[in-house]
């Protein structure tokens, strides 16, 4: 940490990080209504906006966290923020959302990104114990994330959209071209100025409360540029697209994963503390690995499993404290 803080008293950091999170939210939301207004008019379908503009879109306040905390020197906050945020998505987000109405999606739907998933977070452990995540490791990240992105994109490529997307498409009245691209721009806008503000009055309520930057990461971080993937997920719930919901939390996952760290990693090498093996990092693969048989046994969750997930979350905050 710098000796010096940029806020004068942890009342007024608490108020940067609450603004900054006030601009987190509202950018996510307005990128990602940009990004799904594109993609249904090009009318791709509801999974496949889930795990790539949604999770892509959803991703960005944590993009833009991570990369303004290693710039600034504070990698514990950047890897905090990415752990914590794929612990929140399965734990807090899907399991809130079973607990409210069971979903369904098969196993098949979303086995290549649960895959990749877990191989990120395997490869990140091995380097966590190594305790440094170097540029070609940034590198690699990309190049994976840029080839799942051409290779599901041509999968895709010709399917008609499925009936609901169909349906949705025609109830949309046409608006002109532009507007998307605005609603993403005033996004990223957001996003830039509140993760800079979060950011700082983040390390200051550090400095203030003699609390490490990793939990703050793993709490403070997490939850807040965690907040547009579960507001997402509210509207997913209220348009009974479970797929979406759950492409959204496990593509969310997955970019945290390659493209949050994989573009960091590139810009910037940073250091891993080895405190994420003892907790943080095993409790991110089970919650990930849990998924894999409830989807292929059940095709989907149910509110026994939000209850599971949301409980197993509950117990890692305690353990935090």
């Amino acid at each position: 940490m710098n000796d010096q803080s940029i806020f004068s008293s942890p009342l007024i950091a608490f108020l940067a990080v609450l603004g900054g999170l006030i601009f987190l939210v509202g950018g996510g939301e307005t990128l990602v209504s940009g990004a799904t207004r594109l993609a249904r008019r090009w009318k791709v379908s509801p999974l496949m906006i889930g795990l790539t503009i949604v999770a892509f879109g959803t991703s960005v306040p944590e993009l833009f966290v991570s990369l303004t905390a290693s710039l600034h020197n504070h990698p514990d906050i950047m890897i905090g923020n990415v752990v914590g945020s794929n612990i929140a998505n399965i734990g807090l987000i899907l399991g809130i959302s079973g607990l409210i109405m069971p979903l369904t999606l098969p196993l098949r739907d979303v086995w290549t990104e649960l895959l990749l998933v877990v191989c990120g977070s395997v490869i990140l452990t091995l380097a966590t114990a190594y305790g440094n995540f170097p540029r070609a490791l940034g590198l690699l990240f990309i190049l994976v994330l840029i080839s799942y992105t051409v290779l599901i994109y041509r999968h895709h490529l010709g399917k008609t959209a499925s009936s609901a997307a169909s349906r949705e498409q025609k109830s949309l009245p046409e608006e002109p071209l532009l507007l998307p691209f605005i609603f993403v721009g005033t996004g990223l806008l957001l996003l830039a100025g509140g993760s800079s503000l979060f950011i700082n009055g983040a390390v200051d309520l550090a400095r203030f409360f003699g609390v490490s930057e990793l939990v703050i990461g793993l709490t403070m971080a997490a939850i807040g540029t965690s907040l547009p993937e579960l507001a997402s997920s509210i509207s997913a719930l209220r348009r009974n697209e479970s797929g979406m919901l759950i492409g959204n939390v496990i593509g969310s996952n997955m970019f945290n994963l390659f493209m949050v760290l994989g573009l960091t990693g590139m810009i910037s090498p940073f250091r891993l503390s080895t405190d994420l093996l003892r907790r943080d990092l095993p409790v991110m693969l089970t919650f990930t690995i849990l998924l894999i048989p409830i989807l292929h046994r059940y095709n989907g969750t149910n509110r026994w499993h939000g209850l599971l997930f949301f409980l197993g979350y509950l117990l890692y905050c305690f353990s935090l404290i």
